[in-house]
C-alpha cells in the first residue's frame, strides 16, 4: 500500500510488515514528520522513487522479492542524494558495516528505539534539504538567473554581491529552517527578510517584531500572547505574534539584543515548534518560519556569554551577510537617482538632475548608516533644492572630489597616466625640461642636448618657469 503526500519533504518507509509501517508512520507524524509514504511490496520501491520527489528512505533490510541490500544498491547508483536509513533485526556488526559501506545514512536495530528513529529521520531530512539547496544554488550561480525577480524588485542594486544573495535566497526558499541575516545598520536586512518570505510562497503573512529593548515579560507576551487573567490587567486573551504568523514568516529584528531568559524560550520554539501562552498550560504548535536579523557580532556575543551557542546554531541553519554600502559603491548612482525621484514625487517637485561629480563625492563617504543614511542625505538635498541640479553643497559634510580625481584615466595612454588628464603643450614642455635636468643632475648643456635645444634656449625656458 502506498500513501501519497503533498508536503514539500517526503519520507518513504519500506517494510513488508504492515504493522510496522503503521506504527512507524504514526510515530513520525506525531514527531512533526507528516510527509510519509509507505510501501510493503519491495518491488514497487524503485518505480515509486523515480516518479516522486523522495527526500529520505527508511528501509527494512530483510524482505521477500527484492531485498533491502538490492534496493540500497539501486538507490546509491541512481539517487545518491537520498539518505537511506536501514532497519533490521540483524544486529550483528558485519551487517551494520556492510550497510554503511554500501552508502546507508544510518543503521538501526529492531526493535528500534523511537527517540533514535525520530532523531535519525529528522537528520536525514535535514541533510537531504541542505543537499537540495546546494544543488539549486550551484545551478543558480552557473546560470546567473533569478526565478522570482519580482520578489527583489524593491531592492535597488546592480551589485554582484547582492545578486548572489538573491540567488541564495531562492536556493533556500523551499526550506522551513530558520534564516539569520547579519549586516550593519541600514543595509536593508528587513527588505531581504521580506524577500525570503515572498520567494518562499507561503500562504501566511509576514509578521515583524523588533526585539531591541524588550525585557523577558514584554518579549514573551508580545510573541506568545497570554491567557485571560494571566496577570493584572490581562482582561482578555492575547494570541501573540507567533500565532499571527501561522503559515507564514516571523521576522525577529535585532535578535542580538535578546536577554538570556527570552533566548531560552525562543530556543524551545525553534527546537520543538511548541510554546505556551503566558498563564496557560495548553501546549500550542507553530508552523511559522523564523527569520532573524542583527547588526551585532555573534562571535563576540557568544564569547562574552551574552548569546547562547545552541540558539545561535539553531538560528543559522541558513545565514548570509548583507554587505555595507561602501562595499557596493556601484549601487550609489542608482540609489541616489531612485531616492531623488521618490522624494520629489512625494513633495510635488520636479526631479533634480544629479551630476556625476555629486555621485563621485558621495562615493568617498564611509556611510556608517548605509542605505538609510544615504536616503536621509538625498531627502535633505531634494527638500532644500528649488529645481536646479543637485550639487555637493546640497549634502552637508560631503567634500567635493578634486577635478583630477574625477577625470577618467586611460592608463594605456602615457600622457593621461602621467598627468591624470590630457595636458597642455606648455605642461608637457615643463615636464620634459624638469626630467632632462633631473637625469643630467642639473647640467644645462647635457640637458639641452637631450631635448634637442641650444643651451641659450633652454636657459631662457628655465627663466620663464621661475617667473
Amino acid at each position: 500500500m502506498t500513501v501519497k503526500t503533498t508536503t514539500q519533504q517526503l519520507m518513504l518507509l519500506v517494510d513488508d510488515e504492515p504493522g510496522i509501517l503503521t506504527e512507524v508512520s504514526l510515530l513520525l507524524a506525531s514527531s512533526d514528520i507528516p510527509g510519509v509514504a509507505t510501501i510493503s511490496d519491495s518491488r514497487r520501491v524503485m518505480p515509486y522513487v523515480r516518479e516522486h520527489k523522495v527526500s529520505a528512505v527508511i528501509l527494512d533490510w530483510v524482505m521477500p522479492n527484492v531485498t533491502g541490500a538490492e534496493i540500497l544498491q539501486s538507490l546509491t547508483v541512481e539517487h545518491s542524494e537520498i539518505p537511506v536509513i536501514v532497519m533490521t533485526a540483524m544486529g550483528d556488526v558485519e551487517t551494520a558495516v556492510s550497510c554503511m559501506r554500501q552508502g546507508a545514512f544510518d543503521f538501526l536495530t529492531k526493535p528500534v528505539d523511537p527517540n533514535r528513529l525520530v532523531a535519525s529521520a529528522k537528520k536525514a531530512l535535514q541533510v537531504s534539504e541542505l543537499g537540495k539547496q546546494n544543488r539549486m544554488l550551484k545551478d543558480y550561480l552557473l546560470a546567473d538567473t533569478l526565478g522570482n525577480p519580482d520578489a527583489f524588485a524593491g531592492i535597488i542594486t546592480t551589485s554582484k554581491k547582492m545578486r548572489g544573495i538573491f540567488q541564495y535566497i531562492e536556493a533556500i526558499a523551499g526550506s522551513r529552517l530558520p534564516v539569520l541575516i547579519t549586516g550593519e545598520t541600514g543595509v536593508g536586512k528587513e527588505l531581504l527578510a521580506r524577500a525570503v518570505h515572498d520567494v518562499s510562497g507561503v500562504p501566511g503573512p509576514f509578521i515583524s517584531l523588533n526585539a531591541a529593548g524588550l525585557d523577558d515579560f514584554m518579549f514573551s507576551d508580545t510573541l506568545f500572547g497570554h491567557k485571560k487573567g494571566a496577570f493584572t490587567g490581562a482582561d482578555s486573551k492575547r494570541d501573540g505574534l507567533i500565532s499571527a504568523a501561522a503559515g507564514g514568516t516571523l521576522f525577529l529584528d535585532e535578535i542580538g539584543d535578546l536577554n538570556l531568559a527570552s533566548q531560552i524560550k525562543l530556543l524551545r520554539l525553534l527546537q520543538e515548534r511548541e510554546y505556551y501562552r503566558l498563564g496557560s498550560d495548553l501546549l500550542l504548535k507553530s508552523d511559522a518560519r523564523i527569520v532573524a536579523a542583527s547588526n551585532m557580532d555573534f562571535a563576540a556575543l557568544r564569547a562574552a556569554g551574552t548569546f547562547r551557542n545552541d540558539l545561535y546554531f539553531r538560528l543559522c541553519a541558513h545565514e548570509f551577510r548583507v554587505p555595507p554600502l561602501r562595499e557596493r559603491l556601484e549601487d550609489m548612482e542608482a540609489l541616489v537617482d531612485y531616492f531623488a525621484h521618490q522624494i520629489a514625487a512625494q513633495q510635488g517637485k520636479p526631479v533634480p538632475r544629479v551630476p556625476h561629480n555629486v555621485i563621485a563625492a558621495l562615493q568617498q563617504c564611509r556611510f556608517p548608516g548605509n542605505v538609510r543614511e544615504l536616503y536621509n542625505m538625498v531627502h535633505h538635498a531634494v527638500t532644500c533644492n528649488e529645481g536646479a541640479p543637485l550639487s555637493v553643497s546640497d549634502f552637508p559634510g560631503v567634500a567635493a572630489v578634486p577635478v583630477r580625481a574625477t577625470q577618467p584615466v586611460d592608463w594605456g595612454n602615457p600622457l593621461l597616466s602621467l598627468f591624470g588628464k590630457f595636458p597642455t603643450v606648455v605642461q608637457v614642455e615643463e615636464y620634459m625640461i624638469a626630467e632632462a635636468m633631473k637625469i643630467t643632475n642639473g647640467n644645462q648643456t647635457q640637458a639641452a642636448e637631450l631635448l634637442g635645444l641650444t643651451r641659450p634656449t633652454l636657459n631662457k625656458r628655465l627663466k620663464q618657469e621661475r617667473q
